[in-house]
Formats: C-alpha cells, sequence, structure tokens
C-alpha cells in the first residue's frame, strides 16, 4: 500500500491518502488540492512533489 501525507508538502495539513499504485494516491491528492488548498492550476513541479512524498505505508511508520 502506498501513502501520501499532504502535511509532507503542506505544513499543518493532516490529510492522507493510501492506495495500490502511485498513479491513484497522484489522483486524489491533485483533487485534494484543487479542494482543499484552492489550487487551480496544478503545475507538472507541484505533481513532482507529490510522487517524490509518496512512500511504502509500511516504511513510514
Amino acid at each position: 500500500m502506498r501513502l501520501y501525507e499532504c502535511g509532507t508538502l503542506v505544513p499543518g495539513c493532516t490529510w492522507h491518502t493510501r492506495a495500490d499504485e502511485d498513479a491513484e494516491v497522484v489522483r486524489r491528492a491533485v483533487e485534494h488540492m484543487k479542494s482543499a488548498h484552492g489550487e487551480t492550476t496544478i503545475r507538472e513541479n507541484m505533481i513532482d512533489n507529490i510522487k517524490a512524498r509518496i512512500r511504502d505505508e509500511a516504511t513510514a511508520a
């Protein structure tokens, strides 16, 4: 299971998501950035920053 914690990118945010595939984690994270943080344009560097913070859940603890 892959894990992304938004607080690693946006300090203070407690939102997180888990999925089997990185692509699904990124999709959910992008939707969260739009709905919770008001992002209207998702730039390539934002996607790269999200991908860089995805971890295996077993090693994240």
